[in-house]
């Protein structure tokens, strides 16, 4: 008899096998590596390696958001509109693009020496463009934990662990270039390339063994449908647009994150020890992430994501003003409660990482069971439109907010006569004022949508009952 993933359930249909489950947490931990790497160092490469001028960064990061969306906009349409194969509908997908983007990873940090001027720029957006593409492919190894079972609690324990993971693998990257960086600590560029290098080749070989492992047990209609239907069906969908404003407006926490590789920069003199700052906050996550799992046994995820918000802004306004001090008496007291702030922070990253991935699958149920259409890549795609107009405005304002004549933080770029410029008092009280408060006030803000979310507790229930007779339905027919 196969040992499968223990949880409490409702319909008794427990499916998923252990090592099965192991094996796909495995595969999305090291896949997150690749994105985290990505996410964590591109912007300390492109400023302090390529030594892009604060316009360059803001236009190249302008065109890597707008152009890709409409490559984004015709595969996921594709995705959603294939008809599963034996082997699923998003388990080949992955399996195809784990190669792929290794090899985009590692380009991401290498420009060629030739390039200069407008050809590198070319080549810089050229990348970011195939980084997106291939990361849109890619993030079907988290649909793949909507499908791996059709009961709704195993289904949850799936999303939780896969977000546990998935936030782990992220952090990852923090200690790898950490550790690159003691041994090569006066070259910057050669430890991004060490770091995207061993991340791409250990990505690349456990995402395919991940795949090779994990089964897809929802039953989909095979019915051909015209998958521009489906936006339709989003946009009709009240529960749909909660959690499209809010992503909108969390995503303008993205500034706060363009920070925190230079605010590492600055207090410790090198962006290789920006560990010092992910890991108390990715600890956090992971401890916050286990919280909530606990939690939502005694409240809903309504409740817990907007009590989340109001912890992230009072949290964060707190460590800034332990950072505050700091700077004002560099004590070794404040330096450790900061720290210890920082874990803090992290406990609401918990929330914000875990919960959204269970709103988006209760409301692919809820349109499933009002439409009888999954639309596991078409949702992410609508939410990201609004994501991508925040996004793009985050992005493009955050090197003009940085560095350069006229910025607001005032940021003084590394050069090959001054590696490690010393930054102003100044200077770093901004750089902590966006990394934390702001992040705060973006995520309280994020929360205030849920006010009007309806999708828990009973409803929730009989949205999923009323989908599973569904699925049983299209079995017999």
């Amino acid at each position: 008899m196969s040992t499968v993933l223990q949880s409490e359930n409702r319909t008794g249909n427990k499916s998923v096998k252990k090592s099965e489950f192991i094996l796909y947490l495995i595969a999305v931990f090291f896949y997150n590596n690749m994105t985290g790497m990505m996410g964590s160092y591109r912007n300390a490469y492109l400023v302090n390696v390529l030594k892009l001028t604060e316009g360059q960064a803001s236009l190249l990061n302008t065109l890597s958001s707008v152009i890709p969306f409409f490559l984004t906009f015709l595969i996921v349409m594709y995705i959603d509109g294939r008809k599963p194969g034996k082997k699923g509908k998003f388990k080949p997908i992955m399996m195809l693009t784990a190669i792929p983007a290794g090899l985009v990873l590692m380009m991401g940090f290498w420009t060629p020496s030739v390039l200069t001027g407008t050809f590198m720029m070319i080549y810089l957006v050229s990348v970011s463009i195939m980084w997106s593409v291939v990361t849109t492919f890619g993030n079907s190894i988290n649909m793949i934990a909507n499908v791996m079972t059709s009961d709704m609690k195993e289904r949850d324990t799936v999303l939780s662990f896969r977000s546990i993971s998935s936030a782990v693998g992220n952090s990852a990257p923090l200690v790898i270039v950490l550790v690159i960086g003691l041994i090569w600590k006066d070259n910057e560029g050669l430890q991004y390339i060490i770091g995207s290098g061993l991340c791409a080749v250990v990505g690349a070989i456990t995402v395919l063994i991940g795949m090779n492992a994990v089964k897809e047990r929802v039953v989909y209609s095979e019915e051909k449908k015209n998958p521009l239907v489906g936006f339709a069906d989003i946009v009709k969908n009240k529960y749909a647009w909660v959690i499209i404003i809010s992503e909108f407006l969390k995503n303008f926490r993205l500034i706060a994150t363009y920070m925190g590789v230079f605010l590492a920069a600055a207090l410790l003199g090198s962006t290789s020890k920006f560990l010092l700052f992910g890991l108390p906050t990715g600890i956090g996550t992971a401890v916050g992430m286990l919280i909530i799992n606990f939690l939502l046994k005694k409240f809903n995820s309504k409740v817990l994501y907007i009590a989340s918000g109001i912890y992230s802004i009072l949290i964060n306004t707190a460590a800034f003003a332990v950072g505050y001090l700091y700077f004002k008496n560099e004590s070794p007291l404040l330096q450790i409660l900061f720290i210890v702030f920082l874990f803090l922070i992290g406990l609401q990253f918990g929330a914000s990482n875990l919960l959204p991935s269970m709103f988006q699958a209760d409301v692919i149920e809820d349109i499933e069971a009002k439409t009888s259409k999954r639309l596991d890549a078409t949702l992410p795609f609508v939410i990201s439109i609004g994501t991508l107009i925040s996004g793009t405005i985050a992005n493009a304002c955050s090197p003009l907010i940085l560095y350069g004549d006229g910025s607001i933080i005032g940021y003084i770029q590394p050069t090959d006569l001054d590696p490690n410029p010393i930054q102003s008092i100044r200077t770093k009280i901004l750089m902590l004022f966006f990394y934390t408060i702001f992040h705060g006030i973006m995520m309280f803000l994020a929360g205030v949508p849920f006010f009007f979310y309806k999708l828990t507790g009973e409803t929730k229930e009989e949205v999923h009952n009323k989908v599973l007779k569904m699925r049983e339905s299209n079995k017999t027919e």
